[in-house]
């Protein structure tokens, strides 16, 4: 098989509402329009890789349901290997409930089903051994995540780690991570710094490079990205686009940078083609329908 990046992570069936603001406590908004596609992040991630030229292997955990069925039909769509999803009999496969507003910003729960059950017995060794790079998220186990932490370590896998949704992570797991990408949120959960400008998005980084993270990428959205590595910063800027739908640019993001990374790109170059494919995948509805392709992606960037 040649070299691959090996996505370990979450897949969801994505329910989406666009509406013109997002609801308060206790209020219903009538007028919605509604679309069901694919998501979660992990299956997301791997998406975004594929259809930009990545040979990619997903290991997750789907429900004995049609959402499940559904998902690793999907995913073979993309020319994605599935060969290591485990079906689960006991837990439905996860869902996700996401609201969008006229602005594209968007709020979002998750009944995790399947994917909390996806245990480090589930992940192979020699999947860990012989790939490119590593890309996980935290809507797995996180047990999980730290068992393949320290495989990919031991064997010398560089690991790119979305810390997302937000969850607090210990030094010792954070001195194991090559890459990790926290949004603006998840950088402020992790360090206790508010970030409202790219001064307080460097502290943050600053400390999260001091718990022994290698190289630390801040997702600014609009603002393109701030990285921190070998000490020194460098904010990347991201194209200017209209917003419909934000629900998978961090994902298509992580996705671009894998990829980019595994064709051997430098680090900052590996940042602006992921700002360009997250810039574009906000001008579509939807989690892995807004993923662009290889060639869509280029076309955008000779025309930005």
């Amino acid at each position: 098989m040649k070299p691959y990046i090996l996505v370990v992570g979450s897949s969801n069936t994505d329910m989406v509402v666009k509406a013109e603001r997002l609801p308060v406590p206790g209020e219903t908004i009538l007028g919605g329009a509604f679309l069901m596609a694919a998501g979660g992040k992990g299956a997301n991630q791997a998406v975004a890789a594929a259809r930009l030229g990545g040979n990619v292997v997903f290991i997750g955990k789907v429900g004995d349901d049609m959402f499940g069925k559904k998902t690793i039909e999907l995913l073979k769509n993309e020319w994605i290997d599935t060969s290591c999803v485990g079906v689960d009999s006991e837990s439905p496969s996860g869902v996700a409930l996401i609201t969008v507003d006229g602005r594209g910003e968007n709020c979002i729960v998750v009944a995790s089903g399947a994917n909390r059950n996806l245990l480090p017995g589930d992940v192979g060794v020699e999947k860990i051994k012989q790939a490119t790079l590593i890309l996980m998220q935290l809507e797995i186990p996180l047990e999980t995540v730290e068992w393949v932490l320290d495989l990919a370590l031991e064997h010398g896998v560089p690991v790119i780690l979305n810390p997302a949704p937000a969850s607090p992570l210990s030094d010792k797991l954070m001195r194991k991570v090559t890459i990790l990408t926290p949004n603006q949120t998840e950088a402020e959960m992790l360090t206790g710094i508010a970030i409202v400008d790219v001064p307080g998005a460097e502290r943050a980084a600053a400390v999260l490079a001091g718990k022994g993270v290698k190289t630390v990428i801040v997702t600014l959205g609009a603002e393109g990205a701030l990285l921190l590595e070998d000490g020194r910063f460098d904010l990347v800027a991201a194209p200017v686009v209209k917003a419909v739908d934000t629900t998978a640019a961090g994902d298509v993001f992580c996705g671009a940078l894998a990829v980019a990374l595994a064709e051997g790109r430098l680090v900052k170059e590996a940042v602006g083609w992921a700002c360009s494919a997250a810039a574009l995948s906000v001008t579509r509805m939807g989690a892995q329908p807004s993923a662009p392709t290889r060639d869509e992606l280029d076309a955008f960037k000779d025309c930005s």
